[in-house]
């Protein structure tokens, strides 16, 4: 699956969880939201690096927290960029790729 295709699978999955609980998704919600997530890995992240409690958890139960909450900001960022029509591959190839040690000699 590239890019293209998870960016309409997460919208999709996005369409429907927001009609099921009366979320309006406005512009200020996608960003607002993508905030959230950022935050909620930040957390995930400290409990699980030691610097933060871990609420009981395990150890392998603090790194599913942190592997789920990257996945909710990949997938916020998807959503964003969907929102936005912003094409994340070209821009990734636009801002990063020029930087590949094969074109960065160019």
């Amino acid at each position: 699956m590239d890019i293209a295709e998870l960016q309409a699978e997460v919208e999709s999955v996005s369409t429907v969880y927001a009609e099921r609980h009366d979320i309006t998704r406005s512009d200020d919600w996608f960003i607002l939201k993508l905030g959230e997530e950022v935050g909620e890995l930040t957390q995930a992240y400290l409990a699980r690096s030691g610097q933060a409690r871990d609420k009981g958890r395990s150890e392998p139960q603090l790194e599913e927290d942190f592997r789920a909450e990257l996945s909710d900001v990949l997938a916020q960022v998807l959503l964003v960029a969907h929102r936005f029509s912003i094409d994340l591959e070209s821009e990734v190839a636009r801002k990063w790729l020029v930087w590949k040690p094969e074109q960065a000699g160019s």
